[in-house]
């Protein structure tokens, strides 16, 4: 990462005789948090310093194809809008300027003479942060920022919190003092925190600045700065500012999508063909695409024209990329991706199908799965070789990515761009579909469906408060399916984790469920060639998936948190869950896609009071 400098050199790429400038490089992260955790907009640390990631906007400058190769994902890439990724450059010895990053917040505190300020009223020297009148003393990034659910970010109002009571609307600080900070070491509570001046006004403490109200009762609106977009205009916003802490995790969170590879568009010929979709879509007829094909791949056969029709074909079956913009229209797509996504894991691949290339492999077991109807579970299908896209479309503040509208959702770059940043998670998998009409007759039962509605009802609440219009949030997709089977993927992923020798943070689930769908991929989540192993494949072949899930399904049926787990009406943020903490089924937040909420393991096992509500009571109490 490379903060810019006061001082720089210049030098010339290998690639280019155009000079490019050379920025000091602070610190290193690993691919994969460049979309997870330490994307654009987020906050990082680096030794004494913090930063914030930059936007995409010059990233074409900076990241060089070698370094930041092109990534093709035709069907995710659609729906995105886009036509293709970009995995973040690598954080090597050797690597160029990669990825950009500014100082935020900009307001510091020496904790030798105690001084408040913005960074420049220290006079520090070009690329150092330190005091100067304390002996180069290094200096200490604002522990707290300001955001709002729109997803802008600024320092926090020091002047404005201590003088609330001896300053004049509309002043921004002007008494002439000069602020401090001190600790008082009486408590590690906010109270501690003491802010003064040297005008004379009383001192006060930090306590009570994250109170949801306590900037808006200063008068405190949110500027709607956004630091991470170079020459970014301040926006209008309505939004009550929020105070929080620099490292939380509502500072920034990923909104991240994400696609599986799967057949036509997984045999290397749709990458290839990366470049020349829009011309090859207005060429219309077979004789021209073929004349286009011959020129533009001489010597490739493995681009032949019977190829390219079958996904041209096959792009216009689909046609995921229509649905307007509206955030019901993105959830359209987004499904109807994982429509194609079911179908396909349902009937795997021919043995045709499988060459080198091929990034899908999907077969049934060998063995007979009748062992596995007890459980109410179909033949399972054994995921030999898989891909998965991961795209950061935008990130948001304060509020949860997954209850936020459209509105919410804070850009990457300040103009739109072709691709967005993403990484590829090479693997395997397990896929399980559970019988759909034994479903939908224990979905019909009366106790079951005023359980679920519960649920419901505190999601589609969380909605509306979270939504920036309620009157067009998308519904809760909370369902008794739904809920079902995201809880039997969270105990199957802490039962395979004793077995399949991956940890529970390495796995990962993927929820197919609709009124056509009913079933779930469990998959290895790791960005390198270990998640190819053969360990999760091995605990889909039916004999010892009947023995996984009958393990699971004992260990739900009792929680060291009961009586109280099992007994709660509604747990979790919201309300949101049943009986679901963390000792029984919540998973590292790397392997649930719905934020460990949704959850209710009395749809699994029963309750004390009624044991049949549970779709697998019977396999529980044999």
């Amino acid at each position: 990462m490379t903060p810019p400098p006061a001082r720089r050199r210049r030098r010339t790429d290998g690639d280019s005789a155009a000079p490019r400038l050379a920025l000091p490089r602070r610190g290193s992260v690993r691919r994969s948090q460049m979309i997870t955790t330490y994307g654009v907009g987020s906050l990082i640390a680096v030794d004494n310093e913090s930063f914030i990631v930059s936007g995409i906007d010059d990233a074409h400058r900076s990241w060089s194809l070698d370094e930041a190769p092109i990534i093709y994902e035709h069907r995710l890439a659609r729906v995105l809008g886009v036509s293709h990724f970009r995995l973040p450059p690598a954080s090597e010895d050797t690597s160029k300027d990669g990825v950009r990053v500014r100082r935020f917040p900009l307001w510091h505190s020496c904790p030798s003479c105690q001084s408040l300020q913005h960074i420049r009223g220290f006079n520090p020297p070009a690329g150092k942060n330190v005091c100067t009148d304390c002996d180069d003393e290094p200096l200490v990034p604002s522990r707290f920022v300001v955001a709002c659910e729109d997803g802008h970010l600024d320092d926090f109002p020091y002047w404005k919190w201590l003088h609330r009571k001896n300053r004049e609307e509309g002043t921004t600080g002007r008494c002439g003092g000069k602020l401090s900070m001190r600790f008082s070491g009486r408590s590690a509570s906010l109270r501690a925190v003491i802010i003064a001046c040297t005008c004379g006004v009383p001192e006060v403490s930090m306590e009570g600045a994250f109170r949801r109200s306590a900037l808006p009762d200063l008068g405190v609106r949110c500027e709607g700065r956004r630091p991470w977009l170079k020459d970014a205009p301040a926006e209008f916003c309505s939004q009550a500012p929020r105070t929080l802490q620099r490292g939380s995790s509502a500072v920034w969170q990923p909104v991240l999508k994400s696609a599986l590879s799967i057949p036509p568009w997984s045999d290397g010929v749709a990458d290839k063909l990366g470049d020349h979709w829009e011309r090859l879509r207005s060429l219309g007829s077979r004789e021209k695409i073929e004349i286009y094909l011959m020129a533009a791949f001489q010597g490739d056969d493995s681009v032949s024209i019977n190829a390219v029709m079958e996904l041209l074909e096959a792009e216009q079956e689909e046609d995921p990329g229509q649905g307007g913009d509206s955030d019901t229209g993105a959830v359209g797509r987004y499904q109807a991706l994982r429509r194609q996504e079911y179908e396909r894991l349902c009937s795997g691949n021919a043995l045709r199908d499988k060459g080198r290339q091929e990034q899908f492999i999907c077969e049934p077991p060998v063995s007979d799965p009748a062992v596995l109807d007890p459980f109410g579970v179909g033949r399972p299908m054994l995921v030999k070789r898989l891909r998965e896209v991961r795209a950061l479309k935008a990130f948001t503040r304060v509020a949860d990515p997954e209850t936020s509208s459209e509105g919410h959702k804070a850009p990457l770059s300040l103009t739109p761009t072709d691709w967005l940043p993403a990484m590829e998670v090479r693997g395997e998998g397990v896929f399980v579909r559970l019988d759909e009409r034994r479903l939908d007759d224990w979905a019909d039962s009366v106790e079951v469906a005023a359980r679920v509605e519960r649920m419901r009802t505190n999601h589609d609440r969380m909605l509306r408060e979270r939504a920036t219009d309620p009157t067009d949030m998308p519904s809760s997709p909370v369902t008794p399916r739904m809920v079902l089977l995201h809880t039997l993927a969270h105990v199957l992923i802490n039962e395979w984790s004793l077995d399949a020798g991956y940890p529970a943070s390495a796995l990962r689930e993927r929820l197919y469920t609709d009124a056509t769908m009913a079933g779930f991929l469990i998959y290895t989540a790791t960005s390198d060639s270990a998640g190819s192993l053969g360990g999760v494949v091995a605990q889909g072949e039916p004999d010892r998936l009947a023995e996984a899930l009958h393990s699971a399904l004992r260990r739900a049926a009792w929680c060291s948190a009961d009586p109280l787990c099992i007994e709660a009406r509604s747990s979790g943020v919201g309300g949101v869950n049943g009986a679901a903490c963390h000792a029984c089924v919540m998973l590292p937040e790397t392997s649930c896609e719905h934020n460990n909420i949704l959850l209710d393991r009395a749809l699994l096992v029963g309750t004390p009071e009624d044991p049949h509500l549970g779709f697998f009571a019977d396999i529980v109490a044999g």
